[in-house]
């Protein structure tokens, strides 16, 4: 046991380059440390693109089954978040076209609220995020996905182009038309 901590110690000291040609070449402990490495922060992603959706530990699993099979063709062009987060982005895109445009995501908010908020604070939080989560499911999924990475996310314009496959004026654009969409469909529905 000792012998395999010691490994994966060593393992998790590696370079994410490292670790993928350890992977490539069959290696299933090195992808398990890129796994660990990357999986949290992906876990976001799709929790900021999707919401509190029950799908997302299967689209975790999704994005880092479709990782594992890119790393042959990776060619180093980027770093290994950014292209877990562009498979992430494919996935989640996929998921929401795979989902019939009137049926809600099911939506499991107990985790994503604290637990030590009054009731009324509790409704108000769940209903916050329901009426979020509701609008950005009204952007087309070019638009969703451009304005999570950069607006929620905060990632850099140049990240967020590189993540989405877009030059990066063409990003910006993304996330000015889904401010103005997003702004809107929220006085819309104000006026309600």
């Amino acid at each position: 046991m000792a012998a395999v901590t010691r490994r994966t110690a060593a393992a998790d000291q590696r370079s994410d380059a490292e670790l993928i040609g350890l992977a490539t070449a069959g290696d299933s402990g090195a992808f398990e440390v890129i796994y660990r490495r990357h999986a949290e922060r992906v876990f976001g992603l799709l929790t900021r693109m999707l919401g509190p959706d029950i799908e997302r530990e299967d689209l975790l699993q999704e994005t880092f089954v479709r990782l594992h099979a890119a790393l042959p063709r990776f060619r180093g062009d980027c770093t290994v978040s950014t292209l877990a987060y562009r498979i992430a982005t494919r996935v989640v895109i996929d998921h929401w076209r795979r989902r019939p445009a009137r049926m809600a995501p099911e939506l499991d908010f107990e985790h994503e609220i604290a637990p030590d908020l009054s009731p009324a604070e509790h409704a108000d939080r769940r209903e916050s995020i329901a009426r979020a989560v509701t609008l950005l499911n009204k952007l087309k999924p070019k638009l969703r996905v451009a304005f999570v990475l950069r607006e929620v996310m905060d990632l850099p314009h140049d990240e967020v182009a590189r993540i989405v496959e877009a030059h990066p004026a063409a990003a910006r654009m993304r996330v000015a038309l889904a401010k103005r969409t997003l702004a809107a469909l929220a006085s819309k529905e104000d006026r309600r």
